[in-house]
């Protein structure tokens, strides 16, 4: 086990400008020319996370919590406007699973394409080709066009594809979409094994079921700011009381 975590967030804000709608020409030129600042809405507001290695934490909130934002900075796909980064590991983010994928060609085209643009050399994609094929059971559909796929096997290449490029940090949203509910058990297990193997997880879900399952950690936001943080089950049991409070009142 290495010493230091394998992520860290420190202090990170992020904000986006606001969206005001269709407006005249002359109201968007007297902000320009007038030095007047959009107003920002802020998606993170002073987060803080450490989790180390072997280890999964689970972001929980309701739509809009900043779920999504947090991943995307954790990804290195959006700056933090304040705060620190620190990534200490090879990271692999499944955040828009297929968005990579062209209808015209085969499965096993795209396979191969996608795992060119996660890092595997072809002799490595080569190597785990079947491996790919078997976990996403295609093997009878790989070598015909993906527009003949359903958006169910579409799901499940994209997964095997990725969750075979040997990440050191998987960054996951909502896993427990993709696909029927037996694979949604593999996907599990799978990510279990990376725990196992010393790797690092953290995941957005809606689901406490999987954090409780998976996660040995989990950040409950709401409207960007943490809410609370620390042992799953803590975190889970004081959520659900709360959505139940919510639903109540």
């Amino acid at each position: 086990m290495r010493d230091e975590p394998a992520l860290e967030l420190r202090n990170v804000w992020k904000s986006f400008p606001r969206h005001r709608g269709r407006r005249l020409l002359r109201s968007l030129l007297a902000e320009r020319i007038g030095g007047q600042q959009r107003s920002r809405f802020y998606a993170l507001r002073n987060v803080s996370l450490q989790v180390s290695w072997g280890q999964a934490v689970g972001i929980m909130g309701p739509n809009g919590a900043g779920k999504s934002t947090l991943l995307g900075v954790v990804a290195g796909l959006a700056r933090p406007d304040r705060g620190a980064v620190i990534i200490r590991g090879r990271t692999l983010a499944l955040l828009e699973l297929a968005a990579g994928f062209h209808p015209d060609l085969t499965g096993a085209e795209n396979l191969r394409l996608n795992a060119s643009l996660m890092g595997l050399t072809r002799r490595r994609t080569q190597e785990v080709f079947e491996q790919i094929v078997e976990f996403a059971e295609l093997a009878d559909f790989i070598h015909e066009p993906l527009r003949t796929y359903s958006s169910g096997m579409i799901m499940r290449l994209a997964f095997s594809v990725a969750v075979h490029g040997d990440p050191e940090i998987l960054i996951v949203d909502e896993v427990l979409a993709v696909g029927d509910q037996a694979f949604q058990v593999k996907c599990l297990e799978r990510m279990e094994a990376f725990k196992r193997q010393g790797r690092t997880i953290v995941c957005a879900t809606h689901s406490p079921t999987l954090v409780e399952r998976l996660c040995d950690q989990a950040m409950w936001l709401d409207h960007g700011q943490v809410i609370m943080q620390g042992e799953a089950r803590a975190v889970v049991e004081a959520y659900q009381g709360r959505t139940l409070l919510d639903r109540r009142g």
